[in-house]
C-alpha cells in the first residue's frame, strides 16, 4: 500500500488531484488509516488510466469518471463513442488546417490570403456550399 503522496508521485499527479478524484468518486483509496489515504495496485492502475486519459486533454473529468466507474454508473460505452465521434470530427478539421498551412508555406505569393487564386477558389466554394 502506498500513501497518497507516494501514489501521486508514482502516477505523476499532485496530491490535491488525488484528493479531488477521491471526493468526486473517480478513484477512491483502497483504505484509510488514521485519516490518511492508501492506494494498492488496483487503485494505482485506475489512477494511471485516469492520468493517461487526462493527459490527452481531450476527455473531461466526467468522461473519465464514467469510464473508470464502469457499467454500474451508466453506459460508459456511449460516453466513449461520443468522445470518439468528436475526435474524428476534430481530426477532420485538423487535416483541413494542415492542408491550408502547408499551402501557405508552398504558395509563391507574398500574401496568400489576399492574392492566391487557389485559396480564393476554395473559400468561394465553401461559402457557396453553406445552406
Amino acid at each position: 500500500m502506498l500513501s497518497i503522496g507516494e501514489a501521486a508521485s508514482t502516477v505523476g499527479v499532485a496530491v490535491s488531484a488525488l484528493r479531488y478524484w477521491d471526493e468526486r468518486g473517480i478513484v477512491r483509496p483502497a483504505e484509510r488509516k488514521g485519516g490518511k489515504r492508501f492506494y494498492g495496485p488496483d487503485e494505482l492502475h485506475r489512477l494511471a488510466a485516469a492520468k493517461m486519459l487526462q493527459d490527452t486533454g481531450l476527455c473531461t473529468l466526467d468522461e473519465i469518471a464514467a469510464v473508470l466507474r464502469g457499467p454500474e454508473h451508466g453506459d460508459w460505452r456511449a460516453v466513449v463513442r461520443d468522445r470518439i465521434a468528436e475526435l474524428v470530427e476534430q481530426q477532420r478539421k485538423l487535416a483541413i488546417a494542415e492542408t491550408f498551412l502547408n499551402h501557405f508555406l508552398r504558395c509563391p505569393r507574398d500574401h496568400p490570403i489576399e492574392t492566391c487564386p487557389s485559396l480564393r477558389d476554395y473559400t468561394t466554394r465553401v461559402l457557396t456550399e453553406k445552406p
